[in-house]
């Protein structure tokens, strides 16, 4: 079962213990508190909708969403920002499902379009985008300007 979860609440935590897990699957330091505070600013300021994939009780992979003004066309795109199932949830199908319950949520609310990023050796996450019709976007470079 996919739901879309937020604060407070059992499901909200376990959630926010999987998002710290993912932040030390990229390398940062184990911070539950912080992780579980910052995940539930980012939801209850409306900058991001976390959905969860539950089986049996149990949380077993996340996505993020954030919904951005598609300018040019006066409407809206939706940016998957993290997909995260971890190693003992792989090759069941619950990255596919969480996407797939992004998608048709973006497509009831009327959105434009559907993007995400992911690393580029990423082969298994350019796989599952690519089997639910994500395209590489061409003619354009992603830059960033450090703050801190």
């Amino acid at each position: 079962m996919i739901t879309w979860v937020g604060p407070p609440g059992d499901t909200f935590e376990a959630v926010a213990a999987l998002f710290d897990e993912y932040r030390v699957h990229y390398g940062f330091p184990s911070a539950p508190h912080e992780t579980q505070a910052w995940l539930a600013e980012q939801v209850t300021s409306g900058r991001f909708a976390v959905a969860a994939a539950i089986e049996s009780g149990t949380v077993r992979g996340f996505v993020t969403t954030a919904v951005l003004p598609a300018s040019l066309t006066l409407g809206t795109a939706w940016l998957v920002r993290d997909l995260f199932v971890p190693p003992r949830a792989r090759r069941r199908g619950v990255a596919r499902a969480l996407l797939a319950h992004v998608v048709t949520a973006a497509r009831s609310a009327g959105a434009r379009r559907v993007s995400l990023q992911t690393e580029a050796d990423n082969e298994p996450a350019l796989t599952l985008y690519a089997e639910a019709g994500f395209r590489p976007v061409t003619g354009l470079d992603m830059l960033n300007l450090t703050l801190t």
